[in-house]
């Protein structure tokens, strides 16, 4: 018995540890994001915070959300804004540092408060937390009867979930289709655009 809950204290002492070091590489990205002015390094290194979203997510066992920050945020987001940054400068102006006390305090205000109500939420995994008293247990009895699929979050997804994860399919493909837009078409084309940029600087 002992043996067991060494075992298991180990393995508690491993994952608070990675925990530890997912969210303390995420809290220096982010950091650096705020610091930067090089428009490239931003972005790669919103990639890279959000790799890291997806780890931090794939730890709290919510892999479903894990692989759409992996491929929306990580993947299409950082392909897209690459595309945008060319038609515009790559190095960001500097601001005043006092531009930036309000939008500082507004953050740790928010942060605060959120910090606050996290005080009542019930302990992560708790079995007697409503969610998993009430509707997790109606899901996971209902599930098989019902879709005949054995991995509940999958059922979840799509079929009880289904009309909410189309309207999410729906507002990705909006949201790309809105930065097509912004990109231009024609005379308005990335082409274009970095044609008449080249032309400008010849002359």
């Amino acid at each position: 018995m002992s043996d067991t809950a060494t075992a298991v204290s180990q393995v508690d002492l491993s994952v608070v540890l990675i925990d530890i070091c997912v969210l303390s590489m995420m809290a220096v990205t982010a950091i650096a994001i705020a610091r930067l002015r090089s428009l490239f390094a931003l972005v790669m290194l919103s990639g890279v915070y959000s790799l890291l979203s997806a780890t931090w997510f794939v730890i709290v066992d919510a892999v479903d959300v894990a692989f759409t920050e992996a491929a929306v945020g990580g993947g299409i987001s950082s392909a897209l804004i690459l595309g945008a940054m060319l038609l515009t400068v790559r190095v960001a102006k500097e601001d005043k540092p006092l531009k930036r006390l309000a939008p500082a305090l507004v953050v740790i205000a928010t942060g605060g408060v959120l910090l606050y109500a996290t005080i009542d939420l019930p302990g992560f995994g708790d079995a007697n937390s409503p969610a998993n008293m009430y509707l997790a247990q109606e899901y996971l009895q209902r599930n098989y009867p019902d879709i005949g699929i054995p991995n509940v979050v999958t059922s979840v997804l799509a079929s009880y979930r289904g009309f909410d994860t189309f309207g999410e399919t729906g507002v990705v493909f909006i949201a790309g289709v809105a930065v097509a837009l912004l990109l231009g078409f024609g005379e308005r084309s990335l082409s274009a655009s970095l044609a008449k940029r080249q032309k400008g600087e010849e002359e």
